[in-house]
Order: C-alpha cells, then sequence, then structure tokens
C-alpha cells in the first residue's frame, strides 16, 4: 500500500467510520475502513497501516460503560500488536467513544511509557444528559502532541454523553506538569472553562478535553476534528458568509482546523 495508510476503525456501534475515513482522505492519506473482526482474524494486518483510528460511535452500545467491551476485546486479541504498532514510532487517535476505549485499554496516558494500565476515566456529564454542540479549546503550545502543533486555539464539534475526565489528583498533577494535557475547555475568548457549562459541555476536571500519551504520538479527545470537514459545518457558516460577502470576500476555501488536525499527523508519517 503506497503513501501514508490510515486503518479506520469500524464495528458494532461505531457510526464515525465514513465521515473520518473520509477526512483523513483529504488530508492527504489513503485511509480504509475496517471492522474490528477482520483485524482480529488477521484479514488485515495492522503493520501495514501507519495511523490507527479509534472513531467515535456507541460501540457494543455503551452497554457495560462506554468503551468498555471494545478495549476488553482489543486487549484480548490484539494487545501486544497494538503494543507493537506504538513501539514502531506509529500514531493512533482516540475520538470520542475512541479516546474512551484508548483509556480503558491504558493506551493513554501512557504514564512511564506504561501502556497497559489503566489509570484515568471518561464517565457521565455532569448536566446529566447527552451533549451535542460545538466547543472552544485552547491548545497546550508546550505538549508534544504531534495533531496539534500549530494551534492555540480550536472550535471544535462535540457529541457524547460520557465525557467527563476524571482521575485521581495526582495522575492530573502528573498530565498537567509532563504538558500531556493537549487541549481544554475554554470560553470564546481563550479564557479556562472553569468548569462553567456550557463551556466545558461535561464537568472535565481542569476542563480537559484531551490528553497525549508521553511521546506525543497517541492522542485522545472528545471533540471530533473529523466532523469538522468543511467550512460549512459550523453552526455559523451562513452568517460569516455574509460578513464576508459584504466585505467582497470569498469563503474560506483553505483546510478546516478539523483536517489541519488530521494532516499533522499525515505530514508527520511522511517526513519523519
Amino acid at each position: 500500500m503506497s503513501g501514508i495508510s490510515v486503518l479506520v476503525l469500524s464495528g458494532y456501534g461505531l457510526n464515525c467510520d465514513h465521515e473520518t475515513a473520509h477526512a483523513f482522505k483529504l488530508a492527504g492519506a489513503n485511509s480504509v475502513r475496517v471492522h474490528i473482526n477482520s483485524l482480529i482474524d488477521g484479514s488485515h494486518q495492522l503493520e501495514n497501516f501507519h495511523i490507527l483510528v479509534f472513531v467515535g460511535g456507541f460501540s457494543w452500545g455503551d452497554d457495560h460503560g462506554a468503551g468498555v467491551i471494545q478495549a476488553v476485546r482489543l486487549r484480548r486479541n490484539l494487545g501486544d500488536r497494538l503494543l507493537e504498532f506504538v513501539e514502531k514510532g506509529n500514531l493512533v487517535i482516540g475520538i470520542c467513544n475512541g479516546f474512551q476505549t484508548l483509556v480503558n485499554l491504558g493506551l493513554l496516558p501512557g504514564c512511564d511509557h506504561n501502556y497497559r494500565m489503566r489509570s484515568v476515566a471518561l464517565t457521565f456529564n455532569d448536566c446529566g444528559n447527552f451533549r451535542d454542540d460545538w466547543v472552544n479549546l485552547k491548545v497546550n503550545p508546550n505538549s508534544p502532541c504531534i495533531f496539534t502543533k500549530g494551534f492555540e486555539q480550536i472550535e471544535l464539534p462535540v457529541r457524547h454523553g460520557e465525557g467527563k475526565f476524571y482521575a485521581d489528583p495526582a495522575i492530573i498533577d502528573r498530565l498537567i506538569q509532563n504538558n500531556q494535557v493537549v487541549i481544554q475547555y475554554s470560553t470564546h475568548s481563550g479564557e479556562p472553562a472553569n468548569k462553567i457549562f456550557p463551556y466545558n459541555p461535561n464537568g472535565s476536571i481542569q476542563d480537559i478535553a484531551g490528553i497525549c500519551d508521553p511521546t506525543g504520538r497517541i492522542f485522545g479527545l472528545m471533540p471530533h476534528p473529523e466532523a469538522y470537514n468543511h467550512w460549512t459545518n459550523h453552526p455559523d457558516w451562513t452568517r460569516n458568509y455574509e460578513k464576508l460577502k459584504r466585505r467582497g470576500k470569498k469563503i474560506e476555501t483553505a483546510l478546516t482546523p478539523g483536517i489541519r488536525i488530521l494532516k499533522n499527523a499525515v505530514d508527520f508519517i511522511r517526513n519523519r
């Protein structure tokens, strides 16, 4: 397989695989949707890919907790192969349900490069209901995260019922000190949300919306970059279009922030 190859995991209850595969193609990669069973039975070999994507949705209906069954199934059948994939310098991103799966697997936060131990959780939103909205995000410029290079702020959509990031205070402090907290919910002006709803849509500790491992090559986040794959995805696009039109300007034609996040990953693999 030529070029940068991306494996977009699909399966029971996952519903963002088509959207994510499309977004990675816009970012310049060859993306392939692969059912979890095809990965387990060997129909597709993980080592043939450069980037592994755990997509959003509700794997196995989240019946035993978000991402729990998917994590157990992957650990039992592909545990060592996942670790080998990471050790070879490849990239992993988990979006929403994918983020939940990564923390259940222990691939995140990966403190001391221990990718087997679960030490953080994503649990029920403090608001008590499912949130489908757009959020402002402040990006940590000191983070080693490959995906967020060049960003200071991002606006992305969220759609989850279990997005509250929670961990022991000692773990939270360590993640902050190691710059593994990549993105945090913020106000429109870029100030910390300070757990104020709806800027922080779920009550996450320290407004955490996404973290990475110490290498910056494994990234998990609750917001959906793949869902901002065209400027018209944004709820204010008609208003912004009218503003630009009245000023004699054209609507944006460059890559959206969502695609740029994925392109950072593609460019990293291409240039390494």
